[in-house]
């Protein structure tokens, strides 16, 4: 097993972090207003904490917990946030935050660093919170050891709703998860955990009222209602509001197998164990449906202490609606034309539940009705098209769109994604202000315990950046250097995204020298969109081992070598393509024999012509001669289908290699 030192870790990432430093600040979100100042606070054994002004419970142990942090990051051991001495870092907080945090809530932080002290202050603790994830981010290392740059910064998000969605319903995720991805959310200033709990293949927390949900509906995978106040208690540590979600009227199977009644169809029913939009579907025209989830939101409401409640209401096809007299008896009754008018009718309903129990309500693009309460939010998955109209109609609106972490797309496909673009621009002033954030989303269909949070992490971080940092902040190379910080980062605070792809390589190895197997884990990526889920042939017991669910959403092997192309780097250009003859060439013995990666026989074949290509292409790209003509089209079709899917996968070496044959051809083909 490969063993990670601490103390190399320790050295890339002040490494990273001065090199980052000398172009800008190496910062993840980065701030609204930053000055580099002369000189540099020491860090060293008497670094003290003091909290002076308005101070609280939280407040003491977000301190304690800065002084721990810093230790894991320098290894230097320091006394207790509360020991004598004068204050390394003075935290001047003004006045309380809400017993009971809510959206819009300041946020905005001053930290000014000189030689002598850090001064953080801010208007209540939330701002406390994100102004010391800045200080611990700023702890670099120069030629006279571990310290602080002087700066002054002044800091406030973009946008008052940023948020990670969580689904925990298709495949189960333990409370350690959990736990961790409000860690790494405090870290890049995220403020919203949406919890989505309950789905077509699980219903995810107990409820005493009916308990059927979790006995028949859970195969024993849930939340006991103790470990849901444990984890909002967490999450107010970090300044994180938890927002649960309760799909209805779809994605209720989970719910038909405990309480069939409650259907469109008598049943039974059982709990889904593929992926899909599946027909089950709760009655409308059932009163039953309303008190069951008048009693049940009633106990959800009481449990979760956010003034958000959302239900869902996303992919309903109606096709039992439509096959059930009684239910096109009640719409000709109720003069509801179709299925839309009928979940409308629904929506409303529920929304009115939710008012009851005095919360507001939040939901997908499906449930937009003119005629509901202005207070809801839409949260859109079809884009800003779709948030326009919502916000247009007088609602307020987030945008996850763009940000499905587990469609396996790349951080600059998620960073250059806004909700402010051609579609949203144009709105009014007011209406723009009714876009509250947006939500990094990750469904769970298509991973495990082991590698979901290397799905979410780091990635997730460049949605954070996005909603916190001034719209102008797009510099994309800046963001993936800073993201390689930002990921070590995450790892020294506890997340295992980074060790566990180690460790799934090498169970991919099989006992086999790992080396060439990372290197070929390294050069591919997962197929994006639903490729995956589309095929049919996964369930929620199918083993996520190969060699694709190993591999990372993003190659950054392969990134950095089209970046070498664009940069005419060439020495580096030739050093990656030999690598990569190298390795296809060193991986092959462990593809024969290895049944996790014999399906990815094919992926060394096309690795080794690309290099073999791409070594071509650099001789004539360098010494600035261009091919002869008919050189490159044989060489583009043999790209062309190295680049297809192989084994789930796609060999990204294909499109750099492409880049260089077309520079090397001068245009011509």
């Amino acid at each position: 097993m490969t063993k990670v030192n601490p103390l190399r870790s320790l050295a890339f990432l002040l490494a990273s972090a001065v090199a980052c430093l000398a172009a800008g600040p190496d910062l993840m979100p980065l701030p609204a207003q930053y000055e580099a100042r002369a000189g540099r606070l020491v860090i060293d054994g008497a670094f003290r904490v003091k909290v002076s002004g308005y101070t609280e419970p939280r407040l003491t142990r977000a301190a304690a917990r800065t002084v721990d942090r810093l230790f894991k990051q320098t290894g230097i051991p320091t006394p207790q946030a509360a020991a004598a001495g004068p204050a390394t870092l003075l935290i001047e907080c003004k006045g309380p935050s809400k017993p009971i945090q809510t959206l819009g809530e300041d946020e905005s932080y001053t930290l000014e660093v000189d030689p002598t002290q850090a001064r953080l202050s801010a208007a209540n603790p939330l701002g406390v919170l994100r102004g010391l994830e800045t200080f611990l981010q700023l702890v670099d290392q120069d030629g006279n050891g571990l310290g602080v740059p002087a700066v002054s910064i002044h800091d406030q998000p973009r946008f008052p709703w940023r948020g990670v969605s969580f689904d925990v319903s298709r495949h189960w995720i333990p409370l350690d998860i959990v736990k961790r991805t409000l860690d790494a959310m405090g870290a890049v200033k995220m403020n919203v955990y949406h919890w989505h709990l309950s789905d077509d293949q699980g219903f995810r927390v107990e409820s005493k009222r009916y308990p059927k949900l979790t006995s028949l509906g859970s195969d024993g995978h849930f939340y006991t209602q103790a470990q849901v106040r444990e984890v909002i208690a967490y999450a107010h540590e970090l300044g994180i509001r938890v927002v649960p979600e309760f799909d209805v009227p779809g994605h209720t199977t989970a719910w038909l197998a405990a309480y069939p009644e409650l259907g469109t169809v008598p049943g039974p029913y059982e709990i889904e164990r593929k992926w899909g939009i599946f027909d089950p579907v709760l009655d409308p025209s059932k009163e039953i449906v309303y008190q069951f989830l008048d009693n049940l939101f009633g106990e959800m409401t009481r449990l979760f202490d956010d003034a958000y409640f959302h239900i869902g209401g996303d992919e309903v096809e109606g096709k039992q609606w439509q096959a059930s007299a009684r239910v096109q008896a009640f719409m000709k009754k109720e003069g509801l034309k179709d299925n839309h008018e009928l979940q409308r009718y629904f929506s409303r309903r529920v929304q009115a539940i939710v008012q009851k129990h005095g919360k507001r309500t939040e939901g997908w693009d499906e449930i937009l009705d003119p005629h509901l309460p202005k207070d809801i939010v839409i949260q859109s998955w079809r884009g800003q098209k779709s948030l326009g109209v919502a916000v247009q109609q007088g609602y307020s609106g987030l945008l996850s769109a763009g940000y499905y972490l587990d469609l396996m797309q790349t951080a600059e496909f998620h960073y250059l994604t806004d909700p402010i673009n051609e579609d949203t621009r144009t709105l009014t002033a007011e209406q723009q202000s009714r876009i509250l954030g947006g939500e990094a989303t990750m469904w769970v269909e298509m991973v495990s315990t082991q590698n979901v949070e290397a799905r979410v992490w780091p990635r997730a971080a460049v949605v954070a950046e996005r909603l916190w940092s001034p719209q102008s902040v797009r510099d994309v190379r800046s963001m993936y250097a800073r993201l390689e910080t930002m990921s070590r980062r995450l790892e020294l605070l506890g997340l295992p995204h980074r060790q566990t792809y180690r460790l799934m390589v090498e169970r991919l190895a099989g006992g086999e020298p790992v080396g060439p197997v990372k290197a070929l884990a390294d050069i591919v990526e997962p197929v994006k969109i639903y490729a995956r889920s589309d095929s049919g042939k996964y369930t929620q017991f199918t083993p996520l081992n190969r060699l694709v669910d190993t591999a990372l959403p993003e190659s950054d092997a392969a990134r950095n070598f089209r970046y070498a192309v664009a940069d005419k780097d060439w020495k580096t250009v030739r050093s990656t393509l030999e690598h990569w003859r190298a390795a296809a060439a060193a991986v092959r013995p462990t593809l024969e024999k290895n049944g996790l990666l014999l399906e990815a026989r094919p992926i060394a074949d096309h690795w080794a012509r690309t290099a073999e290509i791409g070594l071509e292409a650099v001789e004539f790209a360098a010494s600035g001669r261009t091919a002869p003509s008919g050189w490159a089209g044989p060489r583009l079709a043999a790209l062309d289908e190295a680049a297809k899917p192989v084994a789930e996968t796609l060999l990204m070496a294909a499109p750099g290699v492409r880049a260089l044959v077309e520079l090397a051809a001068g245009g011509s083909k």
